[in-house]
């Protein structure tokens, strides 16, 4: 492919390859939208100031009493996590935390797919167990009356 760049203010033709042409025209539309984002800057704020104050402006910074929560969450999770076999513990971790498919945890501990989701479903049975365990403990001292 056949460019033209400028050199010392002299149109200059040049033979390039495909990549490299392709690569030019990604830095040309780069800088187009550059001056771009420049224009509409009618605020006077710098550029990166601008960005700052458009991409950033969403962040969440937890509460308190959110990370308490999701520090007690974590600690009720691992309990119920110590009441599974390893197996499930790691087939499970795999599978929520770290969003690996069934088939790759299958294929990583060597046994079918059915066995790993047998596993998970195990774990979330005792999940589910526990959670209901502590709803009907905190409905129950609701209610309670003292004499």
């Amino acid at each position: 492919m056949e460019i033209t760049i400028k050199i010392n203010g002299q149109a200059v033709s040049v033979e390039v390859g495909y990549e490299v042409y392709k690569c030019l025209c990604e830095s040309d539309r780069k800088a187009e939208n550059l001056s771009h984002q420049k224009r509409r800057h009618w605020d006077m704020r710098e550029f990166d100031e601008y960005i700052i104050a458009t991409e950033c402006s969403h962040i969440h910074i937890p509460t308190p009493e959110e990370i308490l929560c999701h520090r007690e969450t974590m600690c009720e999770l691992m309990a119920v996590l110590a009441t599974c076999t390893e197996v499930q513990q790691e087939r499970f971790l795999l599978y929520a935390l770290e969003g690996i498919s069934l088939a790759e945890i299958a294929l990583y501990c060597g046994c079918s797919k059915n066995a790993v989701m047998q596993s998970i479903l195990s774990v979330r049975k005792n999940i589910k167990v526990f959670s209901n365990s502590i709803c009907t403990k905190c409905v129950f001292r609701a209610y309670t009356v003292r004499g």
